[in-house]
């Protein structure tokens, strides 16, 4: 059977890939903290139909005569480019200017990293994201201004506090009916030393793997250990009233979905030529 069919089948399938990874892309175009995808391809191994020969005293040295096998996905890398920053004046809505991450707690007690600060308050005061997943912060002690040292959720008692606000350090604090300040809690960040290799989970949420963060011993660490303060870790500047939306280029989307479509119009075309290439040699038969 001709090489050229498999090598087509195997590029279909490529493009086939890179227009899913498209298609999601455009999706979230307007997902608040989501991150774009790219596809990259590499080739399959080569058949040497001849081996390159050494140059001698009387004749010069030839080349190596390879013919490739197609080609396969290598990877498909999540970019972390920072999201354009979107004014809402929402109080609970935080945009990171920076490399850091907020940490959630989720109902089954799995702690993810996001993006998506578009945060609210429910019934019982507590600072969550649409899912209802707690942030999570570190107490502050209103007597000495001293942190806590475990991340916990963060709770905006709505019996004490009628607004509330938080700083560029993400310091929530409470306002009294009186107009009374208390400092309540700090936004627990995350700086994560491999973005690329965090694994999304959904709802613009990340969860570590190895090669996202690894300590000494080569092992995943809790991502209660990595939490902190953001004028701890340099995670950015936390702006209230303002949301990071998709990094998502849709001019740059739709140039790319146009290339893969003819890629992929390109390899049927190679197959056709094949079959009909095949169709004339059992026609010789006749």
């Amino acid at each position: 059977m001709l090489r050229s069919l498999n090598s087509s089948v195997s590029g279909m399938k490529g493009f086939q890939n890179k227009l899913d990874v498209i298609g999601n892309n455009i999706a979230n175009v307007n997902t608040v903290g989501f991150k774009k995808s790219r596809i990259v391809f590499q080739d399959v191994l080569s058949q040497t139909v001849s081996s390159g020969t050494t140059p001698t005293a009387n004749s010069g040295g030839t080349n190596p005569l390879q013919i490739g096998l197609g080609v396969k996905t290598a990877t498909v890398d999540s970019i972390q480019t920072p999201g354009s920053p979107t004014t809402t004046n929402l109080s609970s809505d935080l945009y990171i200017d920076g490399n850091g991450f907020f940490a959630v707690k989720s109902d089954s007690g799995s702690t993810y990293l996001t993006r998506a600060g578009n945060f609210n308050r429910d019934a019982n005061g507590d600072l969550v994201t649409p899912q209802g997943n707690k942030v999570l912060g570190f107490k502050i002690d209103p007597a000495d201004d001293s942190y806590a040292t475990d991340p916990e959720p963060i709770n905006i008692d709505s019996t004490r506090f009628v607004s509330y606000n938080i700083d560029l350090n993400g310091v929530v604090t409470g306002v009294m009916a009186d107009g009374t300040p208390e400092k309540i809690a700090a936004l627990g960040t995350v700086v994560v030393s491999n973005p690329a290799g965090l694994k999304k989970v959904g709802g613009s949420m990340y969860e570590l793997t190895g090669s996202a963060q690894i300590n000494a011993d080569f092992t995943i660490p809790k991502v209660e250990t990595l939490i902190t303060t953001r004028d701890k870790n340099n995670a950015g500047q936390i702006v209230s009233g303002q949301l990071e939306m998709s990094n998502v280029d849709l001019s740059e989307e739709i140039t790319e979905m146009i290339i893969a479509q003819r890629g992929f119009q390109a390899n049927a075309k190679v197959i056709n030529v094949s079959d009909s290439i095949l169709e004339e040699l059992i026609n010789l038969k006749r």
